[in-house]
């Protein structure tokens, strides 16, 4: 089992779902090595939207209020960095504002940037997780390490039911290396 080809499988996996949609960019676009993941999903489930994050994070979360489950892709960590407020302001605080009636399932797909075999330069190599989870109350971070991982965690945060939005990290550099 390939790390590549399980994220793959994830995603087929999701993108066969009724409710389910992808959106961000290089989604229905080449463009990162997370669009390589997505070539086999029906096209009609890709909103390839312009670089513009934050609008992205709340296009999530208005997603979600509609009974779709949005699987929202942020190629690095340091984008999520630009869609800050609508995370940690409201899908993280969604529970309490909402008083536990809404039931979204928000997928946020990120990813550590790949350092080999060309090193992007540090505004995109950034993990912020233990951060986010010292900001985050209502957010599950998973970091994916291993091949092993990556479905079941993808799987779940699709099927679970409850207010807590998913954050999924991978590696950049595991693609081509596990």
């Amino acid at each position: 089992m390939k790390y590549f080809d399980e994220l793959k499988r994830s995603m087929d996996w999701l993108g066969s779902k009724n409710e389910t949609i992808f959106i961000g960019q290089a989604v229905a676009c080449p463009g990162t090595g997370m669009s390589n993941t997505l070539k086999d999903v029906p096209k009609d489930k890709l909103l390839e939207l312009p670089v513009a994050e934050e609008m992205q994070m709340g296009m999530t979360l208005g997603m979600s209020f509609e009974k779709v489950i949005p699987i929202s892709i942020f190629p690095r960590w340091n984008f999520v960095l630009c869609g800050i407020n609508q995370l940690v302001n409201h899908i993280d605080k969604l529970p309490e504002m909402g008083e536990n009636k809404f039931k979204s399932n928000i997928i946020i797909r990120t990813s550590i940037g790949s350092e080999r075999p060309l090193h992007p330069q540090h505004q995109h190599v950034g993990d912020f997780t233990k951060g986010f989870e010292l900001i985050c109350d209502n957010i599950k971070f998973v970091k994916l390490d291993e091949p092993e991982q990556i479905f079941p965690a993808y799987q779940q945060a699709y099927l679970k039911n409850d207010n807590i939005a998913t954050v999924l990290i991978e590696y950049g550099d595991f693609y081509n290396e596990k």
